[in-house]
């Protein structure tokens, strides 16, 4: 069985705020990271990973990116600081340290590396 993730980022200075769906959170924060996200993303700089939670299934996870899309700014941000009260990126330290240093240069590649491309 597969796993959904609800997932919201924000840019560095937390002015901004993104929400999403996927099936493979590693590889969909990847792509942010590396300019390969959503236009919206590329645009304002939103690469830092601030909340996710776990579905089993699509249609639920589809249902509370909705749900949580139309909520009030306020109320999202206290979402989010129910699980990261410090508002790190939590994705910081999923990537090794040469995938890290590397990540300018992906953002210049037509494709990602293999292991982050779409099946």
């Amino acid at each position: 069985m597969k796993t959904h993730y609800v997932y919201i980022l924000s840019n560095k200075m937390k002015t901004v705020l993104y929400i999403g769906v996927t099936n493979d959170l590693e590889r969909r924060i990847f792509e942010h990271k590396t300019g390969h996200g959503s236009k919206f993303c590329i645009k304002y700089k939103i690469t830092d990973l601030m909340y996710y939670k776990k579905y089993p299934l699509i249609v639920d996870a589809i249902a509370r990116e909705k749900q949580l899309k139309n909520w009030h700014r306020k109320w999202k941000w206290n979402l989010i600081k129910t699980k990261n009260k410090y508002l790190y990126d939590i994705s910081r330290e999923w990537y090794d340290r040469e995938t890290r240093e590397n990540l300018e240069e992906y953002k210049k590649l037509d494709q990602l590396p293999e292991y982050y491309r779409k099946p």
